[in-house]
């Protein structure tokens, strides 16, 4: 099929790195928009073609597309913090769902017909059931699930207006690095288990607070559906594809392994595979966590003809402990 030039919104960030990645390994033409609030300028591959600047600029946005020839969008600009969307809502509607408003406006105005969205498990709030599928209720319990919600709807609406088709693919809890060393977690302040977890196990952190233990789950802590950061990307580059080659068609997939792990689980896998243990406190709940979050990923599997490689939790935080020895070699180097 044909590749067409694609620009990533965030692709200095976390997961759209590795979609930059996945897709100039694939040998799509990428260039990257980022206004590097929480991504990494050295993380774009050389010869990517780099903008600093944020996606509500229509000039700029403009600019790009017509210098690049851009002609489909991956969009991993945001915020993503749920406690932090839960103290600021109004900077979470406002990066999320206001921006990508003057995004996809920018888009059809430029003729462009394709918009991959990366969209979040928060839409459905503290489900009924697990494994969750996606047309289960969509009821988010903080501003950042709501944001993301408002947005798969603003496209939802756009598609069906306009000459463009959408995909919103739906993450649970992205986790890993890049097997090759070249792109992983630097989020500055992140609060992601295993990238919190990791820097504690090569003593950036003194302990790993845990949150909540007194939840409706086996252990009394989080249950979580934890996706290796590198099978996403690919998830991202097939649904680019299915995009373009059925143009009539949207897409709405959960993006998981369909199975849950606690935060308890999570940290003996980490001691396992360090062969240390980190130090554990335990805290009370944190705004915005509901019990227990895992998809179904049946419709990611069958559309998308998807099969991960990395679904081993050992394998998840060996990738993710490999990156941040990395990152601390570089440090001290």
């Amino acid at each position: 099929m044909q590749k067409l030039p694609v620009l990533v919104t965030g692709g200095a960030g976390y997961i759209g790195s590795h979609a930059v990645l996945a897709l100039t390994d694939a040998g799509w033409p990428v260039a990257v928009i980022d206004d590097l609030s929480n991504g990494t300028r050295e993380i774009v591959p050389d010869g990517v073609p780099f903008y600093e600047g944020l996606i509500a600029d229509a000039d700029l946005v403009r600019q790009i597309f017509a210098e690049q020839g851009t002609r489909a969008i991956m969009h991993f600009a945001g915020s993503i913090v749920v406690p932090e969307s839960v103290e600021k809502p109004l900077d979470y509607y406002r990066n999320n769902t206001v921006a990508t408003h003057a995004l996809v406006s920018a888009a059809l105005a430029s003729g462009l017909r394709h918009i991959l969205f990366s969209s979040t498990a928060a839409v459905y709030g503290a489900p009924e059931r697990v494994p969750i599928e996606e047309g289960d209720p969509k009821l988010p319990i903080n501003p950042y699930g709501a944001s993301k919600l408002m947005t798969e709807r603003m496209l939802e609406d756009s598609a069906a207006a306009h000459p463009f088709n959408y995909g919103a693919l739906r993450y649970f809890n992205v986790s890993g690095a890049d097997p090759d060393g070249r792109a992983g977690q630097i989020g500055r302040g992140s609060t992601h288990l295993i990238k919190v977890a990791t820097e504690a196990a090569v003593g950036k952190r003194t302990h790993v607070d845990v949150f909540g233990t007194d939840y409706p789950t086996p252990d009394g802590t989080c249950i979580r559906d934890y996706i290796h950061v590198s099978d996403l990307a690919d998830a991202h580059v097939r649904a680019l594809e299915r995009l373009i080659e059925r143009p009539q068609e949207n897409l709405l997939l959960n993006c998981g392994y369909g199975k849950g792990l606690s935060v308890l689980e999570v940290l003996d896998a980490l001691d396992r595979v360090s062969g240390r243990e980190v130090r554990r406190e335990m805290k009370g709940r944190r705004a915005g966590d509901p019990p227990q979050l895992v998809a179904s990923n049946r419709a990611l599997v069958e559309t998308l003809d998807w099969t991960p490689r990395f679904a081993d939790i050992d394998t998840i935080v060996g990738h993710a402990l490999a990156w941040e020895r990395r990152l601390l070699s570089q440090v001290a180097a």
